[in-house]
């Protein structure tokens, strides 16, 4: 995935995304929001990067151990015509398994310039300090 670039220019590649159509076997890979995950002493932070996405059109939800975060819109244009496309059109959905370190009972969110900001607080036994042992 993240080797040599295979096409030696622009022109290559759009040649190639046309015999695949051609051929029936191109398929739209599925797109997603970027997330980067901060842990600090005494949550975690995740900056989902929901640009376009309006804040009334994102959900944070826990299912069993699961977070997720889902967010739809409706664009203008629902087919344009991409060259390169990084980033969904209509929809996205992030799911993160919750470990036991988590506090269920403690997450927030808030949206803030296009970001999503989901604050997952620890549980205290993940924020107990290191004990050290003795050897005798």
């Amino acid at each position: 995935m993240f080797g040599k670039w295979k096409y030696t220019d622009f022109a290559a590649m759009m040649e190639e995304k046309a015999r695949r159509h051609a051929r029936g076997h191109y398929r739209r890979p599925k797109y997603n929001v970027p997330v980067n995950i901060i842990e600090n002493e005494t949550e975690f932070e995740l900056h989902v990067f929901a640009l376009t996405y309006p804040k009334e059109n994102i959900k944070v939800s826990v299912v069993n151990d699961m977070l997720y975060v889902t967010g739809t819109r409706n664009p203008e244009d629902l087919s344009p015509n991409f060259m390169l496309q990084e980033y969904p059109i209509k929809s996205f959905e992030r799911s993160f398994e919750l470990s036991h370190r988590a506090d269920k009972s403690n997450i927030k969110a808030h949206h803030k310039d296009g970001v999503l900001i989901v604050k997952v607080g620890k549980a205290q036994s993940a924020m107990d300090p290191e004990v050290n042992i003795d050897i005798e």
